[in-house]
């Protein structure tokens, strides 16, 4: 197993966690978003950057980026569309 590259992450949020306006003992799961996940999804989907430029900001591979982005993505679709609490770790 190849060991972990150091991911430069710019991203600094106020908040670290996302909950639904529900009860809170009707929340089922919690789903945990990487600080990295989080920077993936700011360059690309806010920063409008390309996957490449993205990538050499975070000091990570084209296809390392790529994976973090569909993590994040997949994540952050699965506790809107399902009610879950996210988590910003």
């Amino acid at each position: 197993m190849r060991p972990k590259s150091k991911k430069v992450v710019s991203v600094v949020t106020n908040s670290n966690h996302f909950v639904p306006i529900i009860h809170h003992s009707e929340i089922s799961e919690e789903i945990i978003l990487a600080i990295e996940e989080l920077e993936a999804l700011r360059l690309k989907d806010l920063l409008r950057l390309e996957q490449k430029q993205a990538a050499k900001k975070m000091n990570i591979s084209q296809p390392t980026f790529h994976r973090l982005l569909l993590g994040a993505r997949k994540k952050v679709s699965d506790a809107i569309v399902n009610g879950k609490q996210l988590k910003i770790i």
